[in-house]
């Protein structure tokens, strides 16, 4: 199970809708997996699947801690049936932006459908850090980062950052 390179800021396939798993098989399996070692190994608690260049709605969490048996969770083509009206407040940081985080608000509880690893259609209800990490990782999917729900002045401050990061590792232009 290869480690797949992230996709990081300002990369415009971060802002890619992604499409629908048609069929679940050997190799959505196989990419769940590859998934699955590149978070782990980052570390992070979530990946979807367009932050290893692949715009499928999938994605994988793990919010087991260090030291405890890992829970890894497949989720596939995820719709938000619906979500409360109380609101939660995380800090959250992204494997594609990184080092860097911030707080937002999201809904405090979601209800989700999805198909896990073998095809299953399944329900769940998540709530606290697992609605939250369901919700960003949901995001990605829909071409929006953990950013956008931040001021537009921060915002630009961290695409401007990444996207000088971005022209430093590239070079200077020859010819």
């Amino acid at each position: 199970m290869p480690i797949k390179p992230l996709v990081i800021l300002p990369d415009p396939i971060l802002r890619e809708v992604s499409r629908p798993v048609e069929r679940v098989d050997g190799d959505v399996a196989r990419l769940a997996d590859d998934m699955l070692e590149t978070m782990y190994d980052a570390p992070g608690i979530g990946l979807a699947a367009i932050q290893v260049g692949v715009p499928l709605r999938m994605l994988v969490v793990d919010l087991s801690k260090e030291g405890e048996e890992r829970d890894p969770h497949v989720v596939i083509n995820p719709q938000i049936l619906s979500s409360s009206d109380a609101r939660n407040v995380h800090e959250e940081g992204c494997l594609s932006i990184p080092d860097y985080y911030a707080e937002v608000e999201r809904p405090a509880t979601i209800r989700l459908r999805y198909l896990d690893r073998q095809g299953a259609e399944r329900e769940m209800e998540a709530d606290g850090l697992m609605a939250t990490c369901l919700q960003h990782e949901i995001d990605h999917l829909n071409g929006i980062l953990f950013i956008d729900h931040i001021s537009r002045l921060k915002r630009d401050m961290v695409v401007r950052k990444f996207k000088k990061l971005a022209r430093d590792k590239a070079g200077p232009l020859v010819g």
